[in-house]
C-alpha cells in the first residue's frame, strides 16, 4: 500500500498545470522516477511514443525543466532513437564521505537515491542510464556494459537541458580555439553574460563553458559535469539553444594534442561523465558539494607533501622585466613576513635566472619556510606562445627528467600554462602532468586551462587552475577593471562554485597605471570569498608596507584551507555574502558589486552564540583605503551590514 501511495503522489506532482502543451501529447509508453532523499526533487525518465528516451525535473512540486534529450550517437550504434525500454531498478540509496584540502568543506559527505535504466536500440545494443539524485541535485551519466576489445567512438551526445520560456541565464562564452594572444584560446577566460534569456546565442561557435547558472521561478540550477576520467572529452553548451533547450556540444578540431583524439572513444565496457545540475535556492548551491561528490575518488599516492597555502608573485604587479633573481629574493622574503608558505616564480626565469640560480634560490627560500613553485609552457603546436621553459612537459620521459630535477632542487610546484581547450587527448594530457608531478611530491596549477571538474579530489596534488579571467586582466586595461566587481561576484557563484580557481586576488593599495574601481575592503574579502588551494595573492612588498597593522596581521593569517561554509545572502552578479570557517575561528567576507547599497543581516549562525572576539574590516567613509575597526558591536547576536557599492568588509570571529 505504502509503495502504491508513493507512485500515486509522484504522478500527482509529474503532471502538474506547468508541463507545456507539448508535453501533454506525448504518449508515454515506459517511465520512471528518482526522487531526492528530502522528497523536493523528482526526475521522471521517460520513453514515449517517439522510441525517445527523456527527462525532466520538478523542485517543490514545481517542473523546473521539461522534456529534455538523453542519448549517445556512436559510430557503430544509435542511443538517440529508436529506443527499447528494458528495465527500471528498484531505487536504491548511495552514500559517500571523504575529506579535501582545496574545497569549501573539509569533511564532506554525499547522499542520494539511485536508480538504472536500461534500454537497448533497435540493433539490439545495450545502454543504461544511471541517475542519482540528492537534496542539492540530479546527476546521471550513460553506461554501454557489453565487453568489447574494439575501440567505439562516440560522435555526437544528444542530451539536452529543456528550460522554459521565462528563464534566466548566467552563461559564460566559450572563445574559439586557437584564438587570441598568441592563439592561446579556449582557456575559459572570458567575462560572463549577466540575466540573459534563455535561447540566446552564444558570441561564438564554441558555445558556453560549465558552470552554466540558470533561474526559472523560484529554482536555481547550476549545470557541470565531473569524472570525465581517461575515455572522455571535455564538454560545453551548444552555440544555439533553439526555444530553450541547450544541447551538449563538443570541443573544435584543434582542441588536442598534435595528431591526439579528439572526440571521445573507448573500449567497452564504458562510462561517460556525470551530467550535474544542481538545484534550489541559492544557499543550496553555494553550499553544495557535487562537483566533487561525483569525481572519481583520490587515487592512493603518498598526500603528505600536499599543503595548501599562500603565496606571493611578483608578475601580477611587475611583469616580465622582473623575472630577475634579486626581484624574486624579494619576493620570498615578502612571503617569509607574511609567514606565507609559497612564493611563485613565472616566466622565462630558466634564462633571466637559469636553474643553478634558482637551486640556490629554493635553498633561500627553504630556511625562510617558503617554498618555491615554478612557471612551464605546456608547449605543443596548439599555440605560439614563446614563453619557457618548453618543450618539458610533451612527454612521459621529458617530465619524469624534469621533475626528478626539480625535486632534487627543493622546488614544490609548477605552474603550467597555455594548454589547447577539450579534446580527449588533451584532458589524458592534464592527468598524466598530474600523475607524474605526484611522483615527485609537486604540487599542480594549471594555467591557460579547461575546467577541473572535481580533478582536484583524483589527484589532491591539483592545488588550483585559472580557467577564469582573472586578476591579471584587470593588470592590463581599465575597461577589465571597470567590470571587474560585478565579474568577480559573478566568478564566487558559477566559476568557483565546486573547483579552485586561481583568480590571483587582493590589491590593497594601488595598480600601476589602472584606476581600481574596489575598494581595499572589497578586496580584503575576495581572500575569503575565493576558494584556491594556494592563493597567489596580488599586493606586492611595497603595498603591503603601506597597510595598518591590522591589515598586514589579517593577510599573514588568513586561511587557505577551510572546512565549512554557510552561505548568507547574495545574488549573482551585484553582491556576495559568505561565512567560511578554519578551526575556530569563522570568517565573514561580502562583496558588492551592484549600484546601490545592500543590507546584510547576518544571524541564524551557531557560532554567533559562544563567540568572544569580533574584528571587522570595513571601507572609512572618508579616507577610501584606510580601514576601520570595531571589536564591540559585532559580538552581537543579529548584526546589520551595509555595503555601498563597489565595497566589501570581513569579519573575523573567534
Amino acid at each position: 500500500m505504502k509503495k502504491l501511495q508513493v507512485v500515486l503522489w509522484a504522478l500527482v506532482i509529474f503532471y502538474s498545470p506547468v508541463v507545456t502543451q507539448a508535453q501533454q501529447k506525448r504518449v508515454v509508453i515506459k517511465n520512471t522516477i528518482i526522487t531526492s532523499p528530502d522528497k523536493k526533487i523528482a526526475v521522471q525518465v521517460l520513453l514515449d511514443k517517439d522510441q525517445q528516451l527523456v527527462y525532466n525535473i520538478q523542485y517543490a512540486g514545481k517542473t523546473v525543466l521539461q522534456n529534455s534529450a538523453l542519448g549517445i550517437v556512436r559510430e557503430d550504434a544509435d542511443f538517440s532513437t529508436g529506443m527499447q525500454w528494458l528495465s527500471s531498478s528498484d531505487m536504491s540509496y548511495v552514500k559517500d564521505s571523504y575529506n579535501m584540502l582545496t574545497a569549501k568543506k573539509s569533511t564532506i559527505s554525499y547522499g542520494a537515491n539511485k536508480r538504472t535504466i536500461a534500454v537497448q536500440n533497435k540493433n539490439g545494443d545495450a545502454m543504461q542510464v544511471i541517475f542519482q539524485v540528492s537534496n542539492d541535485g540530479v546527476a546521471f551519466r550513460y553506461v554501454f556494459p557489453q565487453i568489447s576489445s574494439t575501440i567505439k567512438k562516440i560522435t555526437r551526445e544528444t542530451t539536452s537541458f529543456h528550460f522554459f520560456e521565462g528563464t534566466k541565464a548566467w552563461l559564460q562564452p566559450k572563445t574559439e580555439a586557437q584564438s587570441g594572444w598568441e592563439h592561446s584560446n579556449p582557456s575559459y577566460e572570458a567575462h560572463y553574460m549577466m540575466d540573459i534569456k534563455t535561447g540566446t546565442a552564444a558570441p561564438g561557435k564554441n558555445g558556453w563553458v560549465y558552470p552554466a547558472l540558470l533561474h526559472y521561478a523560484d529554482t536555481w540550477m547550476l549545470i557541470t559535469e565531473a569524472a570525465l576520467g581517461r575515455t572522455y572529452c571535455g564538454t560545453s553548451l551548444q552555440q544555439f539553444s533553439n526555444n530553450n533547450e541547450y544541447k551538449i556540444n563538443f570541443p573544435e578540431d584543434s582542441e588536442r594534442v598534435t595528431n591526439g583524439v579528439l572526440f571521445p572513444e573507448s573500449t567497452l565496457p564504458w562510462q561517460t561523465p556525470w551530467r550535474i545540475i544542481a538545484l534550489g535556492s541559492l544557499k543550496t548551491i553555494a553550499e553544495s558539494t557535487l562537483g566533487t561528490d561525483l569525481a572519481f575518488p583520490a587515487i592512493a599516492v603518498d598526500s603528505s607533501f600536499i599543503k595548501p597555502g599562500r603565496a606571493s608573485w611578483s608578475w601580477i604587479m611587475s611583469k616580465d622585466n622582473f623575472i630577475v633573481y634579486d626581484e624574486q629574493k624579494k619576493y620570498i622574503d615578502y612571503a617569509a613576513d607574511m609567514h606565507w608558505e609559497y612564493c611563485l616564480i613565472d616566466a622565462a626565469w630558466d634564462k633571466k635566472i637559469g636553474y643553478d640560480k634558482i637551486k640556490e634560490l629554493a635553498e633561500y627560500a627553504a630556511k625562510k619556510n617558503v617554498g618555491l613553485l615554478l612557471w612551464y609552457n605546456s608547449a605543443g603546436d596548439w599555440n605560439t606562445v614563446k614563453y619557457t621553459p618548453k618543450d618539458k612537459m610533451l612527454t612521459h620521459e621529458s617530465r619524469m627528467k624534469e621533475f626528478a630535477l626539480l625535486q632534487q632542487m627543493g622546488i614544490k610546484g609548477i605552474k603550467t600554462d597555455f594548454f589547447a581547450g577539450d579534446g580527449q587527448s588533451m584532458i589524458n594530457y592534464y592527468q598524466d602532468i598530474l600523475e607524474d608531478a605526484a611522483q615527485y611530491h609537486l604540487l599542480v596549477n594549471f594555467h591557460g586551462a579547461t575546467l577541473p571538474r572535481g580533478w582536484q579530489r583524483t589527484y589532491p596534488n591539483l592545488m588550483t587552475t585559472e580557467a577564469v579571467y582573472g586578476y591579471e586582466m584587470i593588470t592590463f586595461n581599465q575597461k577589465d577593471a571597470d567590470v571587474a566587481p560585478a565579474h568577480m561576484v559573478m566568478c564566487a557563484f558559477a566559476r568557483n562554485a565546486f573547483d579552485p580557481m586561481d583568480f590571483t586576488p587582493v590589491n590593497l593599495y594601488k595598480i600601476p597605471r589602472i584606476n581600481r574601481k574596489t575598494t581595499s575592503a572589497f578586496e580584503l574579502a575576495t581572500s575569503v570569498i575565493f576558494l584556491s588551494g594556494i592563493q597567489h595573492f596580488a599586493e606586492s612588498p611595497d603595498g603591503m608596507a603601506k597597510m595598518p597593522d591590522a591589515v598586514k596581521n589579517y593577510m599573514q593569517n588568513v586561511p587557505a584551507k577551510w572546512d565549512d561554509v554557510k552561505f548568507i545572502d547574495g545574488y549573482p552578479g551585484k553582491f556576495y555574502v559568505v561565512a567560511r570557517r578554519a578551526g575556530k575561528k569563522w570568517y565573514v567576507a561580502g562583496i558588492n558589486a551592484d549600484t546601490i547599497a545592500h543590507d546584510i543581516r547576518i544571524d541564524k549562525l551557531p557560532f554567533l552564540k559562544s563567540i568572544k572576539k569580533g574584528t571587522a574590516f570595513f571601507t572609512d567613509p572618508v579616507m577610501k583605503d584606510i580601514f576601520t575597526l570595531d571589536d564591540i558591536l559585532f559580538l552581537k547576536p543579529v548584526i546589520s551590514v551595509s555595503i555601498k557599492p563597489d565595497d566589501g568588509f570581513v569579519i573575523v570571529y573567534e
